[in-house]
Formats: C-alpha cells, structure tokens, sequence
C-alpha cells in the first residue's frame, strides 16, 4: 500500500493551488507571463485590426458595387479594395512592420472617406462616414498594437536583466 502522510499531501495541494491560481492564459499556453495583461492587449488589437482590415474591404466592394456606384452597375474604384488585400497575412502573422506602414497608410483612406463625407449625398455618404470609422479604429488598433508589442519587449528584457 501507498502511505503518504497528511501534512506531504497538504503541502502537495498548496503548491499546485498557487501554481494555478498564478498561471494566466498566456502561461498556460507556454508563452512569456511576465505581463499577462499586454499580451492580452497586444492579442486584442491585432483582432480589432484584422476586424477593420477585413471590414473595410467589405465596405469599399459592397459600396462601389452594390451599395452607391459612381455609374450603375458598378465602378472600377470596387479596385481600390485590392491594396487592403495586401496587408492581411502580416496582421495574421502579428508582423510588426505591417502594423507599423499600415498605420501610416491607412490614411489614404482616410482622406477618401473625409472627401466623399463631404461631397457626397445619400448611401455613398453613409458609406464615407463607416469608411472613416474603420479607418480611425485600424490606425488606433495599429498604433496600440505596436505601443503593446514594445512594451512587452521593454518588460521581457527587463525582467531577464534581474
């Protein structure tokens, strides 16, 4: 028979009950879980990016297809979603980089929304204003992004120098 002592299994059960209460998603994942809380945040800007990203390749083919052509029909501007293609994988692949210029670039866009809120009427007005909002919160997303994924960074190296 197996005979372990009472105070061995207590002491046993309090170890494993403070490693879990300690451990994080990230931890539990074999990840780095010195600071749970920006790899929560780094995980959810790349969402709502990817989200955005996703969101206003959707809106630039509905809106010059379907939605509020130039002509009727549809228009050759449904093209402009093509360049939104590009930036996709390195989001999906928490690529740095791609966040960085896609912060910068996103504002191309940007500037189309704020000109066709302007100057258009009707769904093509509505279609600017959602343009606008995708394009403020992939820049926000973005930069938070690359803010988090820094940070991190500065935590991991510090906490590795200690």
């Amino acid at each position: 028979m197996l005979s372990v002592s009472q105070s061995r299994l207590d002491t046993i059960r309090h170890t494993l009950s403070n490693n879990i209460e300690h451990q994080t998603p990230a931890s539990l994942n074999g990840e780095n879980s010195d600071t749970p809380i920006t790899q929560i945040s780094v995980l959810r800007t790349q969402q709502l990016a990817v989200a955005c990203l996703i969101a206003l390749i959707v809106l630039s083919l509905c809106w010059e297809l379907w939605l509020a052509p130039i002509r009727g029909g549809g228009s050759w501007l449904c093209l402009k979603a093509l360049p939104l293609c590009i930036p996709l994988t390195g989001l999906l692949k928490k690529r740095l980089y791609t966040f960085r210029w896609l912060s910068l670039w996103i504002w191309l866009y940007f500037t189309e929304g704020v000109v066709r809120t302007w100057g258009d009427t009707g769904m093509s007005r509505l279609c600017a204003a959602l343009e606008l909002v995708f394009c403020i919160l992939l820049f926000a997303a973005c930069a938070l992004h690359v803010r988090f994924r820094f940070k991190n960074a500065v935590n991991t190296e510090h906490h590795s120098v200690t």
